[in-house]
């Protein structure tokens, strides 16, 4: 069996020093906001170029936050991808704002900087690109519609830790970058955490306040804040995970070199962009076939995913939230499959997936 993803394979050959850090910080007796927590959060923000990193509970606490530290008027529009993960609508719901989708392109999966500029209205606050499944967003001309129109920008980077355009790394291009490191990013932890990039002093005071309480002294509550902080033992996973990065970057590049080269073109391969650096947190393709194909590919041993099954706008949750259809989003929904693409992977394995794909055909 050739599993999709399996996380204790992937963490594997981190263990020895995991189990070090764990260690240190059971011993140390600090495990909130302590020093590891500062450790990483200087760690993260180097690797970016960045003035700060703000470690946070999840990456949607991250979306939250941010959103909440503009203090926007209440109801004001934030514009999304009509094919995002549910998490970045909540997001937007969750600090009291009113999410605008639109459709992404559909060969990058992304959010289409011209469907952006059809949603911009006198109530648009900010705009949520999603860098879906490891490719940057077309952030060249998005900052074109910034600059233009004046809305703020809070990129989700759930998916993308070390993804670049033009050499310039997700998360960077903002006010704010938001991160998840949910276990199977390519960074993940061993639970739910998250962080906040800013180069803005004052927005990053606002998010630290927000996640503690609304507190800089404790006991002593500058606003209303949440409980929404990333925790030492997570925190020194993270600088460990940190290190191999890259590591783990160039070995799931490799694998997606494997697909691009030697699966048939009858299904749709990921759009690859000159200036572009894909980390391929997702390796997803598109068939009209999609749902047989999965069925297929289990039957040879072969476990894959969907992500995602069902549209934002379709889901019960979001009844009565967005009007009018989402075609380009519906397309990718109905069509989409996640193949095997892990640090956990080896090459021969997926060389099994290709050919049992190609057989398909």
């Amino acid at each position: 069996m050739i599993d999709y993803e399996n996380l204790a394979k992937l963490n594997r050959p981190f263990f020895d020093e995991m189990k070090q850090s764990f260690n240190d910080t059971l011993e140390g007796g600090w495990y909130i906001l302590g020093g590891r927590v500062k450790k990483f959060e200087e760690e993260y923000a180097a690797f970016h170029g960045m003035k700060h990193c703000i470690g946070v509970n999840s990456g949607l606490d991250a979306m939250v936050l941010a959103l909440k530290a503009f203090g926007f008027p209440e109801g004001s529009e934030v514009i999304v991808p009509s094919n995002t993960y549910i998490a970045t609508i909540l997001a937007v719901m969750q600090a009291g704002l009113k999410p605008v989708m639109a459709e992404p392109d559909i060969r990058t999966y992304n959010i289409s900087p011209a469907e952006i500029e059809k949603k911009i209205t006198k109530k648009t606050a900010a705009v949520l690109p999603v860098h879906l499944y490891g490719k940057s967003c077309d952030m060249k001309s998005i900052l074109e519609l910034k600059e233009k129109y004046g809305f703020k920008l809070v990129e989700d980077c759930a998916q993308s830790h070390d993804a670049k355009q033009y050499g310039r790394l997700t998360g960077t291009f903002g006010e704010y970058g938001a991160f998840s490191f949910y276990p199977t990013k390519n960074l993940g932890a061993i639970g739910d955490s998250g962080a906040i990039l800013t180069n803005d002093d004052d927005l990053a005071l606002a998010v630290r306040r927000l996640r503690n309480y609304g507190s800089d002294v404790k006991y002593y509550n500058e606003v209303q804040g949440y409980n929404s902080r990333l925790d030492d033992v997570q925190a020194g996973l993270l600088s460990v995970k940190l290190k191999h990065l890259k590591e783990i970057t160039a070995h799931k590049q490799k694998l997606a070199d494997l697909y691009h080269h030697h699966l048939s073109d009858a299904f749709i391969k990921p759009v690859r962009e000159e200036g572009y650096e894909d980390v391929f947190h997702i390796y997803n393709i598109r068939h009209p076939e999609r749902d047989r194909l999965k069925q297929y590919l289990l039957e040879r041993g072969i476990k894959t995913e969907i992500h995602y099954p069902v549209a934002p706008h379709h889901q019960k949750a979001m009844k009565g939230v967005f009007e009018g259809s989402y075609p380009i989003s519906e397309e990718i929904h109905a069509t989409t499959l996640s193949l095997p693409v892990s640090f956990c992977h080896t090459e021969e394995e997926i060389m099994q997936v290709i050919e049992a794909l190609n057989k398909f055909i």
